[in-house]
């Protein structure tokens, strides 16, 4: 029995079941699994943001779905299959522009047939996509983009976060900076133009006027998201030279301007915060300053948990792909297992049957879990936007280890995020209520 978005389709299975016994009075045999469930995943399969963000996040769904419909996992999570389904992917490029993705998502949904979306990079494709999820009545995972506006500004019931958003990326690296570099007396700001952008240096510049209200507040650039050249941001820089450049640029972005600012020696002058830099300190390892300030979006990467279930997913991502998982792996990862536990806890609740895609949804609400070297509480957003910890730390490439980050440092989600039902500017305008002890 094939489930698309609601118990229709199952219902009507259930229903004719019964009927053939009742009309019969012989035994009915019951297919000994569903059919798979076809969900669609959405990345950068090109373009900017494929090499560091997409074709890393694909790959580990790749890794995970087989792995889960096996039941190759550690426990708790070793049960084979998805709540009694095997997962169908269909792969799908983000790249394009919002229009295009729009198409493609209804094309998902109204032609192929998806039962489920897990995806999307960009905070501006979540920002399009999740009001057309919502009239399509189709279960959205959204895996990485950062923006908070999706559940502040609005309430959805299919569609979900089980990552923490932006805002706890910007505060931590506010309260890193405060800790390691109290000396800091002024900061500037390098951020592409759009939601991810001016939402990460907003919260950014906002947290530390509540930690370090005396700090300055000086450059505020919004290149074009994919611009590639920095020449005129980096010459503006290096005349105000200011203590910190906080700067959440990723994919093609990032890896440009690691190679531009320290060609002009802006590396010698400011300290960088880069809030997602974990995604090319291998990539890029000797263009990365000395001591930078990196972060992964929570705690991903190397600044993972130490724990069976993290050692079993980079063991077999690296021998698998024959190289390091980043945070777009590891949030990928968190998305497909934050789905089976779902859909197992739907089949338990279901009599041992798959359940229907409501049934699924309604596991998801408020889900707490532990991930790939994390733990997940879905706590704000009526239970749809996941909370976790903060990590970051100081790039230092080792001779014979080659890259790593040292002096790693966590916050707690309370330190990082905003209680349920206040918005993260208002929270952060107001001095981080509720965040003692941080």
């Amino acid at each position: 029995m094939k489930l698309i978005h609601s118990q229709s389709r199952l219902a009507g299975a259930v229903l004719g079941a019964a009927v053939g016994v009742a009309a019969l009075s012989v035994p009915v045999v019951q297919a000994d699994a569903a059919e798979p469930l076809k969900v669609g995943f959405v990345g950068f399969l090109t373009g900017g943001g494929a090499g560091t963000t997409g074709i890393p996040a694909r790959d580990a769904a790749d890794m995970m779905i087989l792995e889960f419909n096996k039941g190759g996992v550690p426990a708790p999570y070793n049960t084979p299959s998805f709540g009694g389904y095997e997962i169908e992917p269909i792969y799908v490029d983000e790249a394009g522009g919002n229009t295009k993705l729009v198409q493609e998502v209804r094309n998902l949904v109204q032609r192929r047939g998806v039962d489920a979306i897990i995806g999307f990079t960009s905070s501006g494709s979540c920002v399009a996509i999740a009001p057309v999820a919502e009239e399509l009545k189709i279960t959205t995972v959204m895996f990485d983009c950062g923006t908070p506006r999706i559940f502040e500004d609005a309430s959805y019931e299919y569609v979900f976060r089980p990552t923490a958003h932006g805002t706890m990326t910007a505060v931590g690296a506010a309260r890193y900076v405060n800790e390691v570099f109290p000396q800091t007396k002024s900061i500037a700001g390098l951020n592409q133009n759009y939601a991810w952008g001016q939402d990460s240096w907003r919260d950014f510049k906002l947290a530390m006027n509540s930690i370090m209200p005396a700090v300055e507040a000086k450059s505020e650039l919004f290149p074009k998201l994919f611009q590639g050249q920095y020449a005129s941001e980096i010459s503006k820089m290096l005349n105000e030279k200011p203590d910190v450049v906080f700067s959440s640029m990723w994919g093609g972005d990032l890896e440009a301007f690691m190679v531009q600012s320290t060609a002009r020696g802006l590396t010698n002058r400011s300290k960088l915060v880069l809030t997602i830099a974990e995604i090319i300190m291998y990539r890029l390892q000797d263009k990365v300053p000395e001591g930078a300030i990196v972060g992964g979006r929570a705690a991903y990467g190397v600044m993972a948990r130490d724990t069976e279930l993290n050692r079993w997913f980079r063991k077999n991502y690296e021998e698998r792909y024959e190289r390091k998982p980043t945070y777009p792996a590891y949030e990928m990862a968190q998305s497909v297992l934050f789905f089976k536990i779902a859909a197992d806890k739907a089949q338990a609740a279901n009599g041992g049957k798959p359940a229907s895609m409501a049934q699924i949804r309604e596991q998801m609400v408020g889900l707490e879990f532990e991930a790939f070297g994390t733990h997940v509480k879905m706590a704000l957003g009526n239970g749809h936007q996941a909370i976790s910890e903060a990590a970051y730390g100081q790039f230092h490439l080792d001779p014979q280890k080659g890259p790593m980050l040292t002096n790693i440092r966590y916050f707690d989600p309370h330190c990082v995020m905003p209680p349920e039902g206040m918005k993260s500017a208002d929270w952060l305008k107001q001095g981080m209520p509720g965040a003692d002890n941080c």
